[in-house]
């Protein structure tokens, strides 16, 4: 919700009474016009936001504000990914706060100001989202740049933007009167720098370094980890740390919480928690595994459903399941809803699909051929291309057993050229595949297409390389609207996975290692010997599907669950 001129000051007056948690994330989306995040980290932490207004938790939003967005993407002929800035203007969405602080980034004093936005719950509770910006005439131009570009520039850069988010956003909280926060959350390690700043102050309310500063901090810090992989963590040089930072806290403690050759920001967030959790059952295992001297938990990541369901399916389920959106559990009742009604409002939704894709590539889907989505971020690990390891096969299962089409979208990070790379090789294998599987790329990807995509496609395929999936999260979106993924056993699948009840599953165990080449026939023969037989031949049983996947993965992977465990679990 954009916040209005005159109703900021009186409810943020009510709010700092009330507010116990405070939420850092170096990216949240709160808003589709608002190019304040990248993919499933900002996706997530809005969702998360959501889902506490609706059940009123006493919460509150600290990230950046990224005046030039991640990327807007362009894609040429050839696949080559462009990159241009997002140019929006703050002040259409958001209320700027008087309030300014200041940090210190070089040595030199950096002020810090504040953007407010307004999340909305069902019920008329509201969430405040505090985006920082340090583009101010006080500041030199580098200074002011930090509040351009999410996961922008390099090291040094990332590194100041860590102190903006994590020491500024503290100060900020202090300098605008909210003194009853009792947990601090870092979504990720970006946020860990806030430990620092809440050591300063409790020791100096000390006067001096014990175990007692640690544990006061630990009594009120969470650390939720997204990063399945040690080389995913951010770390940054001590040289590095010492000219940026300088030195915050006496370095022997400061190595001894954050590593002892680099400052691993995972590190001192994980020595300075007293709730630490992963984001998928498997994740947690894996974290847990990384980490053995430390207790992880793992809550499941969800989807907002109400965002999510596409409005063709918000009707249905507002005939057959009234409340949902309170309850997100009750979707299970989903099981109820007739099958002609779960088609035809499926294929509503598939054709909106269908007529955008014509609309910005001139490419005509069919509407009665299955059609296969893929959307997330472009990088290796994902392996987009999986399903193009054969594309001879692929195109003989095609042509001989059921006709397919695909959907593909994505970003890849301006620096990350094996994600580039992927992206040239799908627009390029769309082209050698013409007049065999019509398969498109779609440019730009961010919250609209992704829900078009969503509630448009007819299966959701999913291949990342095991077990490099802390969770994903877009094959829940997909079940909301009753489409069953396809996926390798990683993440959030493991869990949602019931095999032809709620999709299929590809390749081995969690477990067990695999190639792509191995991968690749698997998701072959379960395409050709189990998908596009049902798809084809037995309308029922795939209508069916859809039905298992609201009811059985819908009701459960949603952020309104997902709340309830932070609840229970981290905010008591």
């Amino acid at each position: 919700m954009e916040a209005k001129e005159g109703d900021v000051f009186q409810p943020l007056e009510i709010m700092k009474k009330d507010r116990k948690i405070a939420y850092f994330s170096m990216e949240i989306c709160v808003d589709a016009r608002i190019p304040t995040y990248s993919g499933g980290l900002g996706i997530l932490a809005g969702d998360m936001l959501r889902s506490s207004a609706d059940l009123a938790v006493p919460l509150l939003g600290v990230t950046l504000l990224y005046k030039k967005g991640y990327l807007h993407q362009k894609i040429g002929k050839e696949g080559i990914q462009q990159e241009l800035p997002e140019e929006w203007n703050p002040q259409d969405y958001m209320q700027l706060l008087p309030n300014k602080v200041v940090i210190e980034i070089e040595g030199r004093k950096v002020w810090v100001q504040a953007w407010l936005f307004y999340i909305k719950g069902l019920d008329s509770y509201y969430i405040p989202v505090f985006f920082l910006d340090t583009d101010l005439p006080e500041n030199n131009i580098y200074d002011r740049s930090l509040s351009d570009f999410l996961y922008g520039g390099d090291e040094k850069y990332r590194l100041a933007q860590e102190i903006v988010l994590g020491i500024g956003g503290v100060r900020m909280l202090k300098e605008l009167g909210f003194n009853s926060i009792s947990k601090y959350h870092m979504n990720e390690g970006h946020a860990s720098l806030l430990t620092l700043e809440l050591l300063n102050h409790y020791n100096h309310r000390e006067e001096k370094w014990s175990s007692r500063t640690i544990e006061e901090v630990k009594k009120i810090c969470i650390f939720t980890t997204h990063t399945p992989v040690p080389a995913g963590m951010d770390q940054f040089s001590y040289e590095l740390v010492g000219k940026v930072l300088g030195r915050p806290i006496p370095d022997p403690i400061l190595k001894e919480l954050g590593g002892e050759e680099r400052l691993n920001m995972t590190a001192l967030a994980l020595n300075l928690s007293h709730y630490i959790n992963g984001v998928a059952k498997r994740h947690g295992d894996v974290s847990q595994e990384m980490f053995p001297g430390y207790h992880i938990d793992s809550i499941t990541n969800g989807v907002h459903s109400a965002t999510w369901v596409c409005p063709h399916f918000q009707k249905l389920y507002d005939r057959y399941i009234p409340g949902w959106k309170n309850d997100s559990f009750s979707l299970r009742y989903a099981l109820s809803i007739p099958d002609e009604e779960v088609w035809q409002t499926h294929q509503e939704a598939k054709k909106i699909l269908i007529d955008s894709v014509f609309q910005e590539t001139g490419v005509q889907l069919d509407l009665e051929v299955l059609t296969i989505g893929f959307a997330r971020r472009a990088t290796a690990y994902k392996r987009a291309d999986l399903i193009f390891h054969d594309i001879n096969r692929l195109a003989d299962i095609s042509k001989k057993y059921g006709k397919i089409q695909m959907v593909f979208s994505g970003k890849a990070h301006p620096e990350d050229w094996s994600g580039k790379e992927l992206i040239r090789k799908i627009v390029q294998v769309s082209q050698q595949l013409r007049g065999q599987i019509e398969v498109v790329y779609l440019e730009n990807y961010d919250i609209n297409l992704a829900r078009q995509m969503v509630s448009g496609v007819d299966l959701w395929l999913n291949t990342p390389k095991k077990p490099q999936e802390a969770s994903g999260t877009s094959g829940m979106k997909a079940a909301h609207n009753g489409i069953p993924s396809l996926s390798i056993l990683d993440g959030w699948w493991i869990e949602g996975c019931i095999e032809g009840f709620t999709g299929w599953s590809i390749g081995s165990a969690p477990d067990i290692e695999s190639s792509d080449q191995e991968d690749a026939a698997s998701l072959y023969d379960k395409l050709q010997n189990t998908v596009i037989p049902i798809y084809y031949q037995n309308r029922g049983k795939w209508i069916n599907i859809m039905r298992h996947s609201i009811a059985m993965n819908a009701s459960f992977f949603n952020t309104q669950r997902m709340v309830l465990q932070y609840v229970l679990h981290a905010y008591l």
